[in-house]
């Protein structure tokens, strides 16, 4: 048999504490479940993959126990016995079966990629066309504390030299509570670091049409997906008005949904998570169809841990199109470390992993302390 056939596909839930919770517009986390996809070849060989998703099934439906039964139950079936470098037409027979469910089918597409490239001994970036840079900037997300606490932390953390832009969750407060809390942030930081918010599509357009303005005045430098995702006309419309960039998530989970950006001059830049996206092979499409429109785009994250992150990165060093940096900051909220070597985090920017694969080793015995009974 073929030493790149596939032997076995295994799925474990991790839940991992985080450093400090993690606040969305609609719900919190102080700890992130990963669901690890382990593709082992008849070689020897063990690719691995990871689905997650940002704090549940609230941003697009899927959660890791949801991934683990599609991935067991439909998806394992259809790659056991197949070889690892028929990428395409081992996603394409997925489609056949599963539809939507993109979280879990990226996270068999990065285990898919992982094990083949290692079965090569090259990097994952060479299966993508190559590394043209050896790491990408790392805007760090910022918590939910009192303002003065927040200043502290970017504060800090340019003291460090870790990160030299920030972004702010908004939504979940009182849309002029909200407001004010950001532009006082923004306000102490102009001049020092960028700042950029994530509604999380929360706001409705009037409410959009009263605040943004205010938070541009104050220094904010990109607002993320302010309203509904389907609601394209309407960010087209903020784009119109607005003097700083509108960046489309919840907005971009396909090809066509790009595309639809594109045409209606909904967004200047685009999100790209490689989790939503079903993969890196769907994520190159959807930095393909934006390159073509002239938009900027993104390496946004789900708050992945190491391989997540390390699969992102990859894609992010091959892809020139991915030209407004990104937030693969992952594995820094995390409090334990699952790798036997970290991710390596230095002057504003992650630094692309070197070795065949994802170019990461996973701590197994980490793994087995987390993994969910």
């Amino acid at each position: 048999m073929n030493e790149l056939t596939i032997e076995s596909l295994q799925t474990t839930i991790l839940d991992i504490p985080l450093v400090r919770p993690h606040k969305f517009a609609t719900t919190s986390m102080d700890r992130q479940p990963l669901l690890l996809v382990a593709i082992r070849t008849t070689g020897g060989v063990v690719g691995y993959g990871e689905g997650v998703v940002p704090g549940g099934p609230w941003w697009g439906g899927e959660s890791v126990e949801t991934m683990k039964a599609i991935i067991d139950g439909y998806i394992a079936p259809v790659i056991v016995g197949r070889r690892v470098d028929e990428i395409t037409g081992i996603m394409l027979d997925i489609e056949r079966v599963v539809a939507r469910a993109d979280f879990a089918k990226a996270a068999v597409d990065v285990a898919l990629h992982d094990a083949w490239a290692r079965s090569l001994g090259v990097p994952v970036h060479t299966l993508l066309g190559g590394a043209f840079r050896d790491s990408v900037e790392v805007t760090w997300a910022l918590g939910a504390a009192p303002v003065d606490e927040i200043v502290a932390e970017a504060e800090q953390k340019l003291a460090q030299r870790l990160h030299f832009s920030f972004k702010l969750k908004m939504g979940a407060l009182d849309p002029a509570e909200d407001t004010e809390r950001v532009a006082a942030i923004a306000q102490a930081l102009r001049g020092k670091a960028g700042v950029r918010v994530d509604i999380n599509a929360r706001w409705d357009r009037l409410t959009a049409l009263r605040y943004l303005p205010r938070l541009a005045e104050a220094g904010v430098e990109l607002i993320e997906q302010p309203t509904p995702g389907e609601q394209l006309e309407v960010l087209a419309e903020l784009r119109q008005i607005l003097p700083v960039p509108i960046m489309a998530d919840e907005s971009v989970c396909s090809p066509y949904d790009a595309f639809e950006v594109a045409r209606r001059r909904a967004a200047d830049v685009i999100a790209v998570k490689t989790t939503k996206c079903g993969g890196l092979a769907r994520s190159r499409v959807i930095v393909a169809v934006a390159q073509a429109a002239g938009i900027a785009c993104h390496g946004a994250t789900s708050i992945e841990g190491p391989i997540g992150t390390a699969a992102s990165i990859h894609f992010a060093c091959a892809q020139p199109g991915i030209n407004v940096g990104s937030e693969l900051f992952g594995p820094l909220l995390f409090a334990e470390q699952l790798l036997i070597e970290p991710l390596r985090y230095a002057d504003g920017r992650v630094a692309l992993p070197q070795g065949p694969g994802l170019g990461v080793e996973l701590d197994l015995d980490a793994v087995r302390m987390f993994t969910r009974n």
